[in-house]
């Protein structure tokens, strides 16, 4: 597995500290970031998914625990528009360059608005993918913010 992608390619270029971690991918998974939590040993909430959105017809990308479900209204809200839907598997792969279950939100092919769960700031590290099947990114949330242009808000569904 190359351990050189877009997402690590920004990062590197961009100066921000990060660890990467690879583990067995299993396509087969019900919950691909949960998969991926418990094959690393990392905590749910510490193990963040991107998930590509349309919000007002226009690509998204939200950054959530993988324990935790995005809500479209608080997305919508976050990111200043009216609705939100979750985009589909091929559209989100062609936007991004990267395939479901490989999807980061650092180095997608189109630079688009990212809104990350606020809960992620309270962790001292979270994982987020690392532009292929099988690699996360361990990184500073903040760093993660900062580096992206993110919006922090509340994401998850049912707080």
């Amino acid at each position: 597995m190359s351990k050189s992608t877009r997402a690590t390619q920004m990062l590197e270029k961009l100066g921000v500290a990060f660890k990467l971690h690879s583990y067995e991918y299993d396509p087969n998974a019900d919950a691909i970031g949960l998969a991926a939590a418990a094959a690393l040993g990392v905590e749910p909430r510490r193990m963040l998914k991107s998930l590509m959105a349309e919000l007002d017809g226009k690509p998204v990308c939200a950054v959530i625990a993988s324990d935790c479900e995005v809500s479209m209204k608080k997305l919508a809200s976050a990111l200043g528009g009216k609705s939100a839907k979750m985009m589909k598997p091929a559209d989100a792969e062609r936007l991004t360059g990267y395939h479901v279950g490989g999807i980061s939100p650092f180095g997608q092919k189109k630079r688009v608005p990212v809104a990350i769960d606020e809960a992620a700031l309270a962790e001292a590290t979270v994982y987020l993918n690392g532009g292929q099947r099988g690699l996360q990114i361990e990184i500073d949330p903040r760093e993660a913010v900062k580096a992206l242009g993110a919006v922090t808000k509340p994401l998850a569904a049912g707080d």
